[in-house]
């Protein structure tokens, strides 16, 4: 099979390089980056060939436990790609990074986004955690630079004091949060992701991402939920 024989050229590894170095990668920019490192290696490019590319590198990492995975936006549903390390499915596998402290107030943080309604949780939630955490007490002000280092690094996302988990985060740690949050986390029914930012039917329970709410609905005169066919109660974004 000359698709499983497929070499790491240069390209491939020029390629994720930078996928590494960003941490997170949208999908436009990856078909520019896929193009730009095909071209400057001179090898064979396809415009439409990124997913078999990337499976290629893939097919290369598997061994070292690592993967290039596509996730989406939860805020406009664009896709993007990030590359994770599958050995470790804790948050433990930012622990090189970041203090034990530090870390402390990331997983409080995360526990408050995902046990809330909307999947945020607001600055003033976060900062009051900070004189209660184990391993010794932050000072508001240092509890904030940290946030801001979470958001810097693409683990967090901020927009007018809200915090939600950033899609990296959502891409990486997937499988985390769905053993550990296993009574809230769910799935969107649509693109059956991890959804944190999600609309829940009254009915059935059932959740699905914002970005999904609005393709599914588009074309529907009435609302009406995929699984249990009530009438969806919730705003259509």
């Amino acid at each position: 099979n000359t698709a499983m024989a497929a070499q790491m050229t240069d390209a491939h590894r020029r390629f994720l390089q930078v996928l590494m170095s960003k941490g997170i990668t949208e999908a436009s920019e990856a078909r520019k980056l896929h193009h730009h490192c095909c071209a400057t290696d001179k090898v064979y490019y396809a415009h439409d060939k990124l997913e078999d590319f990337i499976s290629t590198i893939n097919r290369h990492l598997q061994p070292l436990f690592m993967q290039i995975r596509k996730g989406m936006s939860e805020e406009d549903g664009r896709a993007h790609y990030a590359v994770v390390n599958l050995a470790e499915t804790e948050v433990t596998k930012m622990a090189s990074d970041y203090t034990e402290i530090e870390l402390e107030l990331f997983r409080k943080t995360m526990d408050l986004i995902i046990l809330s309604e909307n999947g945020f949780a607001s600055s003033t939630d976060i900062l009051n955690l900070a004189d209660k955490l184990k391993t010794k007490k932050m000072k508001k002000k240092e509890a904030e630079r940290v946030l801001k280092v979470f958001v810097e690094d693409k683990w967090l996302s901020e927009k007018n004091g809200e915090y939600t988990l950033h899609t990296r985060c959502i891409i990486e740690m997937e499988q985390y949060i769905l053993s550990n949050y296993q009574d809230v986390a769910r799935k969107c029914n649509i693109c059956h992701s991890l959804t944190v930012q999600s609309q829940v039917c009254e009915s059935c329970g059932i959740g699905m991402h914002l970005p999904c709410v609005r393709k599914y609905f588009k074309a529907q005169t009435e609302p009406r939920c995929p699984q249990c066919n009530d009438y969806w109660s919730c705003d259509i974004p």
